[in-house]
């Protein structure tokens, strides 16, 4: 469900970066521009918006569940998986900011000003991050950048975390090795997917349409 929605998202994400500016002057009405001209733009836009919600839904399940296994007994597989998480979250906030309301641009300030708090290098490295003495022009370029770059990161360290999980497998339940017990991905699995597919599409269509 978790590549399903990184792959939903980042579809939608190079739609929208066709048609949008990062520019203060003319980002909020590119995003405007979207959903009002271009063809299937807003679902587009809506699609990629609730989908982020989908995302961290699913995402926040996902380290539900590795708590209650006891999956962070993995320690290479927990710890990229929680770098996935900052990763995820720091895309997810650069997106917010992107299209530039006054929800965009406070959110911005609120939360870069956070890492003012930081002893010694705070105020440096927020004005580093602002790329000037304020949210403004610099620091939506940058963000539009990092959000386009970061989608992609996360695609490879998802490769990783998988190939760590491969080593070790995976855990159950009742905590006991089940190496006797497993069965084929394909078909089992395969339906048990495209059932937990089809619901998380149902649903976003729900709230898209």
């Amino acid at each position: 469900l978790l590549g399903l929605c990184l792959m939903i998202q980042i579809l939608t994400g190079l739609f929208l970066a066709m048609h949008y500016t990062s520019d203060t002057a003319t980002a909020f009405s590119s995003v405007t521009h979207i959903c009002r001209d271009v063809n299937y733009g807003w679902l587009i836009r809506y699609l990629h918006a609730n989908g982020a919600s989908m995302f961290f839904i699913c995402l926040y399940m996902h380290v539900g569940r590795g708590i209650y296994y006891g999956s962070y007994t993995y320690l290479e597989t927990w710890n990229i998986g929680i770098i996935l998480l900052f990763a995820v979250m720091a895309t997810a906030f650069m997106g917010y900011v992107l299209p530039w309301g006054q929800m965009s641009f406070w959110g911005a300030t609120v939360i870069t000003n956070l890492l003012s708090a930081i002893p010694y290098i705070g105020t440096t490295l927020v004005e580093w991050i602002w790329g000037g003495f304020s949210v403004d022009k610099a620091t939506l370029t940058r963000f539009f950048a990092f959000h386009f770059i970061l989608p992609f990161i996360i695609a490879a360290l998802v490769m990783i975390h998988l190939l760590f999980l491969h080593e070790t497998g995976s855990n159950n339940p009742s905590g006991i090795p089940s190496d006797s017990d497993k069965i084929p991905f394909h078909p089992y699995y395969t339906i048990k997917d495209l059932l937990g597919f089809l619901v998380l599409i149902l649903l976003l269509m729900l709230l898209v349409l």
